[in-house]
């Protein structure tokens, strides 16, 4: 992959991660102070938004960096998109910034402390499993939907699995890192974080090994 190409990727997962962040943490915000104390609803936003914003992101920064917006999701298909080890790692620092990145600026629209630790603490053997499964099931979808159907598979799969996992499918350790900064509706507290990271990890071997077994679809690669 040429410097001008990778310069691209590492700017368009920066941006894609950024701005996914400020949707789940926004969307967050503005549906608890909507929805008048109804978790249902809050959390029904939530996912729509995010739901929204995943599906517009990855059409329109694929072509760029294959959208990968995970750290997860780069590991695993990094390789065969054509990223060598370097910029894998360099798509993981850039895609753990913008969530930080996306974190401190759904805070500010809201006008909440910049970065303030999340107190919202989550974790147990059922919302690990959770992480675990959502994690394969992304990394499945992924694995099968080729470039074409990618945006919309990925974003319905999500949407569904904000509803059908107790976590409500984080799947992504970027969204974990970034979350944790946002003491608001999809915060998580740091004592937290390292489960999720782990289970995660896990989910993302299984949802290989699966994809493996399947027989793997079409990769998106960058432009």
């Amino acid at each position: 992959m040429s410097g001008a190409r990778l310069r691209r990727g590492l700017l368009a997962e920066f941006l894609g991660t950024l701005l996914l962040l400020t949707a789940v943490i926004g969307s967050g915000i503005m549906a608890e102070r909507l929805a008048g104390g109804n978790a249902a609803v809050a959390l029904l936003a939530n996912t729509l938004a995010t739901v929204f914003a995943l599906f517009v992101l990855i059409e329109v920064l694929g072509p760029v960096s294959g959208a990968h917006f995970n750290p997860v999701v780069t590991l695993a298909f990094g390789r065969k998109a054509g990223l060598a080890s370097s910029s894998q790692a360099a798509y993981v620092a850039v895609q753990l910034l913008g969530a930080l990145a996306g974190a401190a600026l759904a805070n500010a629209m809201f006008e909440l402390p910049l970065l303030g630790f999340a107190a919202k603490a989550r974790g147990g053997y059922g919302q690990w499993i959770a992480e675990a499964v959502a994690t394969a099931g992304l990394v499945l979808v992924i694995a099968r939907a080729g470039a074409t159907r990618a945006p919309a598979l990925v974003a319905a799969y999500i949407g569904a699995a904000y509803w059908f996992t107790s976590s409500t499918s984080f799947a992504n350790p970027a969204a974990a890192f970034g979350r944790m900064f946002s003491d608001s509706f999809a915060g998580i507290a740091p004592a937290s974080v390292l489960g999720f990271l782990a289970a995660q990890a896990v989910g993302g071997v299984i949802g290989l090994l699966l994809a493996r077994a399947l027989g793997q679809g079409e990769q998106p690669t960058p432009d």
